[in-house]
């Protein structure tokens, strides 16, 4: 008995160790090392933009740098893939968007799930999108715009950033609600659309707002209406789809947020969704975003997740009714 007790005496001295180290790692304050960003974007576009922009004073907030790793491609799903497969332990975070959501339900291949592979932090903004026409386009509103589509249905042609985008499914959303059949033309990204539009080669345009901010200012191009519930500040003349058509429920937002891969322990996400609302709710911030056409949000990861899944679910609603599909 007396071996037996040594044995058991000696193995826990073996082990005690191993366990007090791991204890305290548990409760050692995060971060410790560098977190890595992924963003599935290039680098000077909207999305890329707001990541640096929020994450340089995160990195103020949290005493430790981010490592930003732009990784575009597949509509966004190369580098949210990278962030899926990472170590679910803090130090990987991912930059999403609503093509987070939207890019594997139109896909044939999914390499994800938005909701099942990744553990939401914090929505940092959104801005709306913004329907615009080339000067010489007769319609002057989005009534104007209705009743010539109703009139030649499928041969007024809109252009937008990519199948599956939010533009397109803008688009699609709106030919839905209203009952017209406007006839999609994708580009690869916003600005050529833009360029086309410009050129008359397109009448029509569902736009990122950032992208096209410039053209309505420099009167380039007229905008008909923004596809958000309210008003866009940096053009206030320019009413929203439901103010100009009666369609209440419309809006198709963009919106930028923060992920970690599933499984990453809650209190890291809690701890840096609470500095992004702290950074979000600085008056210069702020106004810095809202100058760039965005609207900060700051929430918590219990309301990103309640976002994310009604956007699954209403998105992939229009995906399956109007039959879109991308490689």
């Amino acid at each position: 008995m007396q071996k037996v007790n040594r044995w058991l005496l000696g193995a826990a001295l073996y082990v005690l160790p191993g366990l007090s180290a791991s204890a305290a790692a548990a409760e050692a304050p995060y971060p410790q090392r560098p977190i890595r960003l992924v963003i599935p974007q290039a680098t000077g576009g909207g999305s890329d933009t707001i990541g640096r922009f929020v994450t340089q004073r995160l990195a103020d907030n949290l005493g430790q740098t981010f490592v930003v790793d732009n990784r575009p491609g597949a509509a966004g799903m190369l580098g949210a893939e990278l962030v899926k497969q990472a170590t679910p332990d803090g130090y990987t975070m991912l930059l999403c968007a609503i093509d987070t959501i939207t890019a594997p339900i139109v896909s044939r291949r999914a390499p994800f799930d938005a909701i099942r592979d990744f553990s939401p932090i914090t929505q940092l903004t959104q801005s709306p999108n913004v329907w615009l026409v080339n000067l010489s386009f007769p319609a002057q509103s989005m009534k104007d715009l209705v009743e010539l589509a109703k009139a030649k249905p499928n041969q007024i042609d809109y252009a937008s950033s990519g199948v599956g985008s939010m533009q397109h499914l803008g688009g699609e959303l709106f030919n839905r609600m209203a009952g017209v059949q406007l006839s999609h033309v994708p580009y690869k990204g916003g600005p050529p659309g833009l360029v086309d539009v410009l050129g008359g080669r397109v009448p029509v345009i569902v736009s990122g707002f950032q992208g096209a901010l410039p053209y309505i200012k420099a009167g380039k191009l007229r905008a008909l209406a923004v596809t958000t519930p309210k008003r866009a500040a940096a053009i206030p003349d320019v009413p929203t789809v439901a103010e100009a058509t009666g369609l209440k429920a419309y809006e198709a937002i963009n919106w930028q947020g923060l992920l970690f891969p599933a499984d990453t322990p809650r209190p890291l996400a809690e701890r840096v969704a609470a500095e992004v609302a702290k950074i979000l709710a600085t008056s210069d911030v702020r106004a810095r975003l809202e100058t760039l056409g965005y609207e900060p949000v700051g929430n918590t990861p219990a309301q990103m997740a309640t976002v994310m899944a009604a956007e699954k679910k209403r998105w992939t609603e229009i995906i399956k009714a109007a039959n879109i599909t991308a490689d």
